[in-house]
Order: structure tokens, then sequence, then C-alpha cells
């Protein structure tokens, strides 16, 4: 990796660039260390021409302008008369001069499409509506070398859209962000702004907004994604199908695995996220042996033993931020073992009670209640629990081995909607468009001395995507077998 010579004095362009004239009559930082001392004027002259010009003049609409225009008129309607400011965010060092891979908020992707890093979503208040504008980077300036003397210039980094190619794409009016600290401070009249991306932005509106009224904002535009549009179905049914894939790419390599870790499961089901998605949606559990026991085990530094189960809990995100959520339990070696057996279809049984229960009207701990019940039943049955059942469900005796809730909203998000009301959310009633994950499981931890040792050790999660529907809901990620003799048939066929 090379590194920039020279640097700006800042890496947030959009807190610390109040004014765009100061901006550009500030001089480039040259790198403590560079090797190069400085730049002569005979270079800098040279590097200012012989360019050829690359503006993009045939852009189309991004494919959800016209969703994302409807979010914006639904968001205006909510906050008549009130300025509303919603930040992309910032990049955010790792280490030195090394940053993490940019992800825009959420809040901000869903209402303009755009992904980039210190952009920022301004609807004003107007007698009628609102009046919106996008306020991002414009090109890197070749008049004052930062496109390439900035560590974010256009040859370190690649090239920026231009603000005329932004407003073809979006469909919203696009200004130099550099300039709205300025008019944010000279701002008068009601103000709301999502917290927590964009420092600078926050500092502007300081005197101007309440924590209250900023959080009532947030709630709003995280209940909005309850329900989806036709897009981001469309979206989420792309995530999964690259998710299942990904999972037949690990199911072919599990010989591999064997020979290494956890890890080759974690890069294979990587290489497929990056090549037909964005990337992966959240840290991939992949979980051999009692390793699956810890809910969320990202290290995936662990052996892969034939004999063990691997529990594989991942899901692709699409180049427009949608994620899929899918967990599946296999037998690295192809074959169930009888208790291994025993415990997954107490899991599948759970979970197609859970998924029974997912329909329009449903209140939204339906599913949950429904598949708790059926482990409960697993739980008295095998003699780990004392019933009745009804016993163990109201003192949630059966939680020492279920542990977690049966599933969540999914979405930009993959605990999406997350600052949603528990009223619309969690004591909520089911509405077609909304998406949710079923995932019961059974978790016996190794050092458990209250089951059985042939118990001990055994983790179980089966997980599908689940989309109501108008009379009903779809399994989004139905294509991945889920019976056990179906699971083995399947790897086995996938082996070859």
């Amino acid at each position: 990796m090379t590194v920039a010579e020279e640097l700006p004095d800042a890496n947030n362009h959009a807190a610390t660039a109040a004014e765009p004239e100061t901006a550009e009559e500030e001089p480039i930082k040259q790198r403590k260390n560079g090797l190069y001392p400085g730049v002569s004027d005979e270079l800098a002259e040279n590097m200012r021409s012989g360019w050829a010009d690359t503006e993009l003049h045939d852009l189309q609409p991004i494919a959800q302008a016209a969703e994302t225009a409807a979010r914006r008129a639904a968001l205006s309607a909510r906050f008549p008369g009130e300025r509303l400011v919603i930040p992309a965010g910032n990049l955010k060092t790792r280490s030195n001069d090394t940053e993490y891979p940019f992800r825009a908020s959420v809040e901000y992707a869903y209402l303009t499409g755009n992904q980039t890093e210190d952009g920022v979503l301004v609807l004003e208040p107007t007698s009628d509506g609102h009046s919106e504008t996008i306020y991002l980077l414009p090109r890197s300036d070749r008049e004052n070398g930062e496109f390439w003397l900035d560590g974010q210039g256009e040859l370190w980094v690649g090239r920026r859209h231009s603000l005329t190619e932004a407003e073809k794409l979006y469909g919203i009016p696009a200004s130099d962000v550099r300039e709205l600290t300025g008019r944010l401070r000279e701002a008068t009249g009601p103000v709301r702004v999502v917290r927590g991306y964009d420092a600078g932005v926050e500092a502007a509106l300081t005197d101007k907004v309440t924590a209250e009224r900023d959080e009532e904002l947030r709630v709003f535009l995280s209940e909005m994604r309850l329900v989806k549009d036709d897009f981001e179905v469309g979206e989420l049914q792309k995530a999964v199908d690259s998710t299942v894939r990904g999972f037949e790419d690990v199911v072919k390599v599990l010989d591999k695995a064997q020979a290494t870790s956890e890890r080759y499961i974690e890069g294979t089901f990587f290489l497929r996220a990056r090549v037909e998605g964005n990337d992966v949606g959240y840290g991939t559990i992949a979980a051999a042996g009692p390793h699956a026991c810890t809910l969320h085990w990202v290290r995936n530094d662990g052996p892969v033993r034939s004999g063990d189960l691997l529990l594989l809990d991942a899901g692709v995100e699409t180049h427009t931020y949608y994620t899929a959520d899918v967990t599946r339990t296999l037998p690295v070696n192809g074959r169930f073992t009888e208790i291994q057996k025993k415990i997954y279809d107490a899991v599948y049984d759970a979970q197609e009670a859970g998924i029974a229960a997912v329909k329009p009207g449903a209140k939204y701990r339906d599913f949950h209640d429904a598949a708790q019940r059926v482990l409960a039943e697993r739980l008295v049955e095998w003699g780990l629990v004392e019933g009745p059942v009804e016993r163990v469900l109201e003192l949630g005796l059966q939680r020492r081995w279920t542990l977690h809730g049966t599933g969540h909203m999914l979405g930009m998000d993959v605990h999406d909607c997350a600052a949603a009301r528990t009223e619309t959310y969690v004591d909520g009633t089911l509405e077609p468009g909304m998406c949710l994950t079923v995932e019961p499981g059974l978790y016996f931890q190794a050092d458990d001395l209250t089951v059985p040792e042939e118990y001990r050790g055994i983790g179980v999660r089966i997980e599908d995507d689940i989309l109501v529907t108008e009379d009903g809901n779809r399994n989004l990620s139905a294509a991945l077998p889920r019976r056990s003799a179906e699971v083995e048939e399947w790897m086995a066929a996938l082996k070859g």
C-alpha cells in the first residue's frame, strides 16, 4: 500500500470547512515524513493542465429514485415547517492514515440512495412542504492540487461524482457540502438532526436542536422502514439468493476448513458477498463444535472437526445495503449423529411453528411464543426441566437453553427498525411488506452439568428470512434445505 505524500489538515471536509473560499485558499499540508520536500511551481503548473474532460453526460436516475422521493415526501409531511438534517457520516480512522470502509448512515441512504462520506440531506421548510438539497463533496479540485496531493483526492481514492452528475442520479438539487455548516449556523426556526454521524453538522446546530425532538425524527425514520416497498423486497430477495450461493460455496470446501479453521469458512462466504454484493451484512458467525453455543461467535479461529456441527450464521449485503440473515446448522461430515438429529429436529419443529404464525393481523410476538412453546415441550419431554409446559413458559425456564428471542425485523440493518417504538414493533401487529427472521435455537453449553453429557457442546439454530404477504408469508430463503434428511442429501450432492 502506498502512502500519500501530502495530506490536508483534516479528513472531515464538512466539519472543518464552513466556507468554500477559505477551504480553497488553505494550502494542502505536507505529510510529516513524506519523501518529497515540497511541490515546485513548475510541477504544480504541469499538474493543472493536460487532463481530458471526464464529465458524465448520459447518467440515468438510480433504480430506487422513485422510492426515495416518496420516502422524502412522507418525511416532509410528518414534520411540516421544520428544517430536517440527515447526514451520511464521515470516514473513521482505523489506524494512523488508514480508514475503515465507509458505510453511509441507514437514514441517509434510505432517503437518498447515495452512499458517499460527508454527504448531508437537508429539507428546508417552504409554504407547501419542503425544498430538498443533497450536500456533497464535488469533484476534487485540480487548480489547487487537491486531486493528487490530498489523501482523499481523486488520484488516491478514485473519482467522485460532480454535483451535476449527482443531481441526475438522485433527483435532488446538489450543493457543495463545504458550504453547509456556515448555512446551518445561520439557520432560524425549528431544526431536527439525525445524531451520531457527523460531529461538524451537530456542532453547527448545537443551539438549535433538542435531544427529544431529534429522537422523534430518528424514531419516525426507523418506523418508516417497518413495511418494505417492492424495491426493498426485491433487494432482500437478491441478498438472500446470493447468501444461498454462499452457503453452497461453504459446503463444497468443508474439507479445506477441516485442514485449517473456521476462518476458511468465513473467508469463503466473504468472497461470495464481495463478488455479488457490497459486503457481508454483519460479522459472519462460523461456529464449529462447542463454539455454536456462543451466540455471536465471530472470532472464527477454532477447529472444524468431522463429527461436529457447524453453525453458520451469515448474510450478503447488496450494493443498496439490504442484507440477508440466514443460519443453518450442518454436520461437518455430512451426517447427523443420533443426538445431533434429535436436537436439530426439535429446533426445526419450533421454527415450523414460528413460521406458521407469521401472517398479517397476527401479533408480532406470536411467532416467538409459538416457537418457544415447542422448545419448552421438548425440554420437558427429555426430562431436562420439570413441567408442566405452562409453568416452564411462565417462569422462562427454557431460556437456559434457548437464550435469545426468536427473530427480528430485517432490512438495511440486520436488526432493522431498532429505534421504532415498542408499541409499533415488539407489541405491534404484522402487516404485508414486513420482513423478519424466524430463528429458534437450542444451546447446551459444554460446561452445563444440568444436562446429560451427550448434549453438552451441541448448539443448533435454524434461521430464515420471512416476508409477510397479503395471505400469509413467503420464505425468502426457502432454497436452502431445512429438514435434517434434506440437509444431508443437499450436502452429499454438493460434495459430489
